[in-house]
C-alpha cells in the first residue's frame, strides 16, 4: 500500500491528544505498507450524531484516505447500558427499540465525512452481534482480567464515593464490554475522544491478553470552551449533524472567541499553516468575528456541504446581522393563553420552567417587543402573533 508522508504526519498531529503505546509505534505501522483496521464506537444515546462525533469521523477519514479499513461501530448493546464516563450519577438505561431508533440516521450523517462506497468503503457493525451472545461464564472470564481497584481509579467514581452516590456494578462492566469490541473485531487500532481513554485502554489490555496483539489507541482533543466545558449532547450545547444549515451556522457563531482556533483544527479541513496564520492575526488584533464567520462556513461545508454553507451564511447575514425576519416562519397552533405556557407549547422552550427563565431574562419578543411578564396574554387576533426567541428562532402562534 502506497504511503504518503505528508498525510501521515497530518494524521499523527492534527487534533491528537495522545497515542498509545507511542506516536513512533503508530508511525511505524503506517509506514509499513500494511493495511490496518481501525474503528470508533458510537453509542446511540441520542437520535443524531453531533459535532464532537464529527471530530473522530474526520480522523477516521484521514486513515481511510491512506487506504486503511474503517469500521464505524454502533454500540447498540453498550448503548442500552450507558457509558459512565464523566457522569456524576448513573445513566438512564435505554431499550433495544430506543437505541435502534436513535441510530437510524447515523450512516447518512456520517457519510458527509466517510465513504461507504467505492474502492475502500467504510463498514458499519453493531456490537450486539457479539456482546449479545456472551454467556455468563464468558463475562466472568473477561471480568477476571480487571481489578476493582483499577475501576475505582476513574475520577467520576471517586467523585461519587465522596458525594455518597451509588456506583452500580453494570457501570464497572462497561469498559470491559467496550474493550471486548476490539477483541471481537480483531482490530489494529481505535480512535476516540480523550474522555474515552480509560475504556479504549481497557480494550488494548484485553487485546494483549487474549490475542497477544498490540493495539494502538489514538485519542483526539475535545472541543470545549475556555472553562473546559465540552461540546456535546450531555452538556446541552450540542451542534447536531442533523441541524439545518441555518441553525448550525448560528450555533457556531455563538461560540466564544477562544474556541475559534480549536474549531478550525478539529472540525474543518483547513490546512494547519492557514490556522497558524489565523493565530498570528488574532494575536495582532484581527476581528475574531471575521474568523468566526469563516469557521461557521467551513464547519457547515464539512458536515452539510458547500451549498448548505452558503445558505447558512446568507441566512445569518440577513436575519441576524441585518435583523430581518425570515420569509418562511413555522406556524404553531396553541391552546394556552399565558406567555410562558405559549412559549413552551410552541416549542421555543423544553419546559415551562425554561420558558419562565427566558421571558424573565428578556429572551422573548412578542410582535417585535421584549416581554418580561410571564403571565402576559398576547392578542393572537385573526392572523396570530410572531414570537421570537433570541436572535434566530421565530414562530407564528395561532389559535
Amino acid at each position: 500500500m502506497k504511503q504518503n508522508h505528508q498525510k501521515i504526519q497530518e494524521l499523527l498531529t492534527r487534533g491528537v491528544e495522545n497515542i498509545y503505546p507511542s506516536r513512533e509505534f503508530l508511525e511505524s505501522r503506517l509506514n509499513s505498507g500494511k493495511r490496518l483496521t481501525i474503528y470508533t464506537g458510537y453509542d446511540p444515546t441520542a437520535p443524531t450524531l453531533h459535532i464532537g462525533n464529527g471530530i473522530s469521523l474526520l480522523k477516521l477519514r484521514q486513515f481511510q484516505e491512506l487506504g486503511h479499513k474503517i469500521i464505524m461501530l454502533i454500540g447498540d448493546f453498550t448503548g442500552m447500558i450507558g457509558d459512565p464516563t464523566d457522569k456524576t450519577s448513573v445513566r438512564q438505561q435505554l431499550t433495544k427499540k430506543q437505541v435502534l431508533a436513535n441510530c437510524k440516521n447515523y450512516k447518512k450523517q456520517a457519510s458527509a465525512v466517510l465513504n461507504f462506497s467505492g474502492k475502500n468503503p467504510a463498514e458499519i457493525k453493531y456490537n450486539s452481534a457479539w456482546l449479545g451472545k456472551l454467556k455468563f461464564a464468558d463475562v466472568l472470564n473477561l471480568a477476571s482480567h480487571f481489578t476493582v481497584q483499577r475501576m475505582l481509579e476513574r475520577d467520576m467514581f471517586q467523585a461519587r464515593i465522596k458525594e455518597e452516590k451509588p456506583i452500580y456494578l453494570h457501570e464497572f462492566l462497561y469498559p470491559l464490554m467496550q474493550g471486548y469490541d476490539s477483541v471481537a473485531m480483531g482490530v489494529d487500532g481505535e480512535v476516540g475522544g480523550n474522555d474515552q481513554t480509560f475504556n479504549m485502554l481497557a480494550g488494548r489490555d484485553l487485546m494483549k491478553t487474549l490475542k497477544n496483539k498490540e493495539k494502538f489507541v489514538l485519542t483526539v482533543k475535545l472541543l470545549a470552551d475556555e472553562g473546559g466545558k465540552k461540546m456535546g449532547k450531555s452538556e446541552g450545547n450540542m451542534v447536531a449533524l442533523s441541524d439545518s444549515a441555518e441553525d448550525m451556522f448560528g450555533k457556531v457563531m455563538s461560540w466564544s472567541d477562544g474556541m475559534i482556533l480549536s474549531g478550525f483544527e478539529l472540525c474543518t479541513k483547513i490546512p494547519k499553516d492557514e490556522i497558524e496564520q489565523m493565530k498570528k492575526e488574532m494575536a495582532s488584533g484581527a476581528n475574531p468575528r471575521d474568523l468566526k464567520l469563516k469557521l461557521a462556513f467551513e464547519i457547515v461545508k464539512t458536515f452539510l456541504g458547500e451549498k448548505s454553507a452558503k445558505k447558512g451564511q446568507e441566512h445569518f447575514s440577513s436575519v441576524i446581522q441585518n435583523k430581518e425576519i425570515p420569509e418562511k416562519i413555522f406556524e404553531k397552533i396553541v391552546k394556552s393563553e399565558e406567555l410562558f405556557e405559549i412559549v413552551e407549547e410552541a416549542g421555543l422552550a423544553a419546559s415551562r420552567g425554561e420558558a419562565r427563565r427566558l421571558i424573565e431574562q428578556g429572551g422573548i419578543k412578542v410582535g417585535g417587543k421584549v416581554i418580561k411578564d410571564i403571565y402576559f396574554k398576547p392578542d393572537l387576533g385573526k392572523d396570530g402573533v410572531l414570537i421570537q426567541k433570541g436572535k434566530r428562532f421565530f414562530v407564528r402562534v395561532v389559535r
